[in-house]
């Protein structure tokens, strides 16, 4: 397990950010989910890998960027 940082668009309220910090729970349950809207950034410890990460916000409907 590691921590993971992406760039993530689309999300423009708080409402956007416990929908991706809610995807990202249920994908890596346990996993410790930091969404800064400023910024665009999710920082996720614990997580098992970036590609389930990156995979929960984009079946969420945000785009990962980069």
């Amino acid at each position: 397990m590691s921590d993971v940082v992406l760039s993530v668009g689309g999300m423009a309220c708080s409402g956007c950010a416990d929908a991706v910090t809610r995807a990202v729970e249920k994908a890596a349950p346990g996993a410790k989910v930091a969404v800064d809207l400023a910024t665009g950034k999710v920082t996720v410890a614990g997580a098992p890998s970036r590609d389930v990460v990156a995979g929960a916000i984009a079946r969420a409907g945000y785009e990962i960027k980069g």
